[in-house]
């Protein structure tokens, strides 16, 4: 089992920026791709960024390209999604997810192909 909990969401003015960190526990972590997802009222969770278990890959939605990053510390156990440029619609719970697929290279965007998820963080982007 691996368990995952996201930390540094709050309130923050369009424009600024804020840092979500999803520390993991348990099994072994740094062999796994992580993702984050957000989910807005009223909608669907929907894919943000992954990363594969280097590091080295990485993806993101459209909607956030050039404004957010994904990195992870694997001595750490920790991936983080730095949010920059943030808008009223990025405000939604941010949810971390690794996937049970160890020290491959792909990231991963589908909810599907994630297996342990956090409890989500809280992001508000006021006007």
């Amino acid at each position: 089992q691996v368990q995952l909990v996201e930390s540094g969401g709050g309130l923050v003015q369009a424009g600024g920026s804020l840092r979500l960190s999803c520390a993991a526990s348990g099994r072994t972590f740094s062999g796994y791709p992580m993702g984050w997802f957000r989910q807005a009222p009223g909608k669907e969770r929907e894919f943000v960024a992954a990363i594969n278990w280097s590091g080295r890959s990485k993806g993101f939605a459209d909607s956030v390209k050039g404004r957010f990053t994904i990195s992870r510390d694997n001595a750490k156990n920790t991936v983080y999604l730095q949010m920059n440029s943030l808008k009223p619609e990025d405000t939604a719970v941010y949810y971390c997810a690794a996937a049970h697929k160890a020290y491959g290279d792909n990231w991963y965007i589908g909810e599907y192909e994630y297996d342990y998820w956090g409890q989500g963080t809280q992001v508000t982007v006021s006007s």
